[in-house]
């Protein structure tokens, strides 16, 4: 087995160009199989592993309060594991072949309004060097919609401000180019004339946000920044870096932007992981009159 999960991480890595984060994904719920196989002592080799056998691991879960969504996911794992060892002739059966991954119904994001984010972007002192690096991080963020692991892999070459717009690669290194709103991009030229060099200690380094010893921001470091900065603005939210990204879409719809736009400029291959939103913008919508029609 950890031969198999071995080669299939070379797989998803090379082959699919997932992030580490996603691979790690996978290798855990491939993990959490073998662990209820070894307790239940049952065969372990993929190639054993029967169809009722599946079904006693995502039930075993669920008995061991993991979420529907976990469960799911976990199934999702398994048939991707299980295409893949068709496809290198590892295994002739796929056990996962007729088993439908369940429809789990989403939570709607949480999303800011627009002035908790002009508020939140208030915090940081930008007359400290990291206080106007922060700036930069946080509007460029809300600004674009980028994922967080895309801002913190930027080089400084992928942001054109002349153009206005930047290059990131998302998930599976899809390269796409996103406009940038000229707020934003004079954050970052002030972050770069001011700051960065200041901060630099590999001077053939290209990473445009650097943490306080000069070295790439990790996403740990980003996570304790934002949630400092909602922090200090007492938003009664949880934020998380993705909050930036899904309130970047909600105001975009909730002022006329056409939906299929947003679904590329946030990276979505399907379009209905971006009709999220559009439910976000109907609750908006409700909340509004409920507020303000006289006879609501």
């Amino acid at each position: 087995m950890e031969k198999l999960i071995t080669a299939f991480m070379d797989y998803l890595n090379f082959e699919k160009g997932l992030s580490a984060n996603t691979q790690a994904a996978y290798r855990r719920d491939l993990e959490k199989l073998r662990e209820f196989l070894i307790l239940k002592e049952l065969p372990v080799e993929p190639a054993g592993i029967t169809k009722q056998q599946i079904l006693s691991f995502l039930s075993w879960q669920l008995d061991h309060d993991a979420a529907f969504s976990t469960v799911a996911r976990s199934l999702s794992s398994l048939k991707t594991f299980y295409r893949f060892l068709i496809l290198e002739d590892y295994v002739s059966v796929n056990p996962t072949q007729d088993l439908e991954t369940p429809k789990v119904k989403r939570k709607l994001p949480v999303v800011l309004t627009i002035e908790e984010v002009d508020h939140m972007m208030e915090q940081p002192n930008v007359m400290l060097p990291l206080g106007l690096r922060d700036r930069a991080m946080l509007e460029l963020m809300y600004g674009t919609g980028i994922r967080v692991s895309e801002m913190l892999s930027l080089q400084i070459e992928d942001v054109n401000p002349t153009a206005g717009f930047l290059r990131c690669f998302g998930k599976g290194r899809k390269e796409r180019i996103i406009p940038v709103n000229q707020t934003s991009l004079d954050w970052i030229q002030r972050y770069i004339a001011r700051v960065r060099n200041g901060l630099l200690r590999n001077q053939s380094g290209r990473t445009l946000f650097l943490n306080a010893h000069g070295r790439p921001m990790t996403r740990q470091g980003f996570f304790k920044i934002l949630g400092n900065y909602a922090d200090k603005a007492e938003l009664k939210k949880d934020v998380t870096p993705h909050t930036l990204r899904h309130s970047f879409a909600t105001h975009l719809l909730e002022n006329g932007a056409d939906l299929r736009a947003v679904q590329e400029m946030l990276g979505h291959s399907d379009i209905s992981t971006t009709q999220i939103y559009t439910h976000l913008t109907k609750s908006r919508l409700r909340e509004v009159y409920q507020h303000c029609h006289p006879r609501a």
